[in-house]
């Protein structure tokens, strides 16, 4: 027995012990989640459900305000997508390109949001908000939303363009094209992978994002978290647990999606300040 577990080595040995230890701390969570939702008995002190059955999806899926905040968090992940694409890109493309002065000090200032405790912040954008106008509104609630998701949607594709070697826009140009030809079909889709692992990003940062939305959008808007809490309080695990795999589904889909379009390298390079 020695001999074998020398052949082996004991450094692989530890390897594949804190790699089975990594596995069991991360997908057990999900693997109770999936037990739970398909469990329509469960006593202790079974290992496994004594009734398998879909009781609890049919349960939750049959509630108006489940299947209604469903639509509206991707609805307004979609916005918050799209409105932070139309605004951060050109902004992104600026600090890749273009020299200006407090340039360090502007990019940096992204970071403001995710520096301060956001219950904070969110309180005092309220304040503001209820005295514009903008509270239990739609748009109030995407604009909470954005101010979240602005550091990915400019530090990412800020690195995206700056990796965009400058002598291809300059071939391109001695050619004939036009500054906006070169950027439409040479800067644009070369720094497609990081801008859609940004779009990613901020799409699945506001279908989780509840005490913004809390503060701003009830009572008319409750996205899938401000439910969810619902939920859990109110009814048994297992209707929790079918709850939270549909709002863990898409998360686990699109950074799968993400992790084919860019390397690890790449979106470390989005978080430098150059």
């Amino acid at each position: 027995m020695l001999w074998y577990w020398k052949s082996v080595g004991w450094r692989r040995i530890v390897e594949f012990v804190l790699l089975t230890v990594f596995a069991i701390f991360f997908a057990g969570p999900l693997v109770n989640l999936l037990v739970l939702a398909f469990s329509e008995k469960w006593n202790y002190p079974a290992v496994l459900p004594e009734v398998w059955g879909f009781k609890w999806w049919n349960f939750v899926l049959a509630k108006d305000d489940i299947v209604s905040s469903i639509s509206l968090s991707f609805l307004i992940a979609a916005m918050v997508t799209g409105l932070s694409l139309v605004i951060c890109i050109p902004a992104a493309y600026a600090f890749a390109r273009i020299q200006f002065p407090l340039k360090r000090m502007f990019l940096f200032s992204f970071l403001l949001t995710h520096a301060f405790p956001k219950m904070g912040l969110y309180v005092s954008i309220a304040v503001l908000f209820y005295r514009i106008g903008l509270m239990n509104t739609l748009l109030g609630v995407v604009l909470i939303h954005m101010i979240n998701v602005l550091m990915f949607m400019t530090w990412i594709p800020t690195a995206a363009f700056r990796n965009v070697h400058r002598a291809q826009e300059e071939s391109a140009r001695d050619v004939g094209a036009t500054p906006f030809r070169v950027f439409r079909s040479i800067t644009l889709p070369m720094a497609m992978p990081g801008i859609m692992v940004a779009s990613v990003f901020t799409f699945l940062n506001s279908l989780d994002e509840a005490q913004g939305t809390f503060l701003v959008g009830i009572p008319d808007f409750k996205t899938m978290p401000i439910v969810m809490y619902t939920i859990i309080s109110d009814f048994p695990s297992s209707a929790g647990a079918v709850f939270s795999i549909i709002l863990t589904l898409p998360t686990i889909i699109l950074l799968l999606a993400a992790q084919r379009l860019v390397s690890a390298d790449v979106l470390a390079s989005g978080f430098q300040v150059k």
